[in-house]
């Protein structure tokens, strides 16, 4: 299966091409940018499938990051991959966030749960917490960075996100400390691309995945159609989630072009 994966979702503007049959990243391109997504994306995805020698039309799915995220940002990624999926005629499908961060976590054999935490402003977080095999200790909500610490229950957690080092830094002293701590700006862009191969497009669909209001207001209409779209969201959470799929092992990482 031929994948591209698209991530616009936070600080990152990046895309890749997967191969599953050969179990490897044929391309990739990650920009670090808080702004400026929308005239660096289709650009960027151009590189990206030039390097892999694909036309659009030999992808068999497109994978899109859909939030918790940048309101702004999420809309460019995903309007790309949706107008990308039908032009070649192709299904398009989501990845949250925090499952992307949590995915290199999970399955690995270890003995830790994964908090992925990703910076909401105003001392809140997006949070959710996944045992060491995908099951839902806590699922995705937003709360106080005082709220998230109530996690510290389990023992000696591995934190992830852009707000990882936030809770690091804030973690209780009567708590085992974290087992590590990767405060990754945005999902790294291989994994977005293998849960998108993993997950099944009719419950996972290319929507924004909001678990809160944006700051910046749509119209009525399009709020309407987002709360449709998020309703679906939360039913296919689980199946987008990499706690749910057989994912193959950590793929390797190619260096970034």
């Amino acid at each position: 299966m031929l994948i591209l994966a698209i991530d616009t979702a936070l600080e990152a503007c990046a895309a890749a091409a997967l191969d599953t049959a050969a179990n490897k990243l044929i391309a990739r391109e990650s920009q670090a940018m808080k702004r400026g997504h929308a005239e660096a994306l289709m650009p960027l995805i151009a590189r990206v499938m030039k390097e892999a020698g694909l036309p659009f039309a030999a992808l068999d799915r497109i994978a899109v990051t859909t939030g918790p995220g940048s309101f702004t940002g999420l809309r460019v990624g995903l309007s790309a991959a949706r107008g990308i999926a039908l032009a070649a005629g192709k299904p398009a499908v989501g990845v949250t966030t925090l499952s992307a961060y949590a995915a290199p976590c999970v399955g690995q054999n270890g003995e830790h749960p994964v908090i992925s935490a990703i910076d909401a402003r105003h001392d809140h977080v997006y949070f959710q917490v996944v045992s060491t095999d995908g099951d839902a200790l806590i699922d995705p909500r937003v709360v106080s960075i005082d709220e998230a610490l109530e996690a510290s229950r389990f023992d000696a957690p591995h934190l992830v996100g852009n707000a990882a080092r936030m809770l690091a830094e804030r973690w209780p002293t009567r708590a085992l400390p974290p087992s590590s701590v990767d405060a990754q700006a945005a999902p790294d862009i291989a994994w977005v691309a293998w849960m998108g191969a993993a997950i099944d497009p009719d419950t996972a669909p290319p929507r924004p995945y909001y678990l809160r209001p944006p700051d910046a207001k749509p119209s009525q209409d399009l709020r309407s159609k987002d709360l449709q779209g998020q309703n679906l969201q939360n039913q296919s959470l689980q199946s987008e989630d990499p706690r749910s799929q057989d994912l193959p092992g950590q793929p390797a990482r190619p260096t970034a072009s």
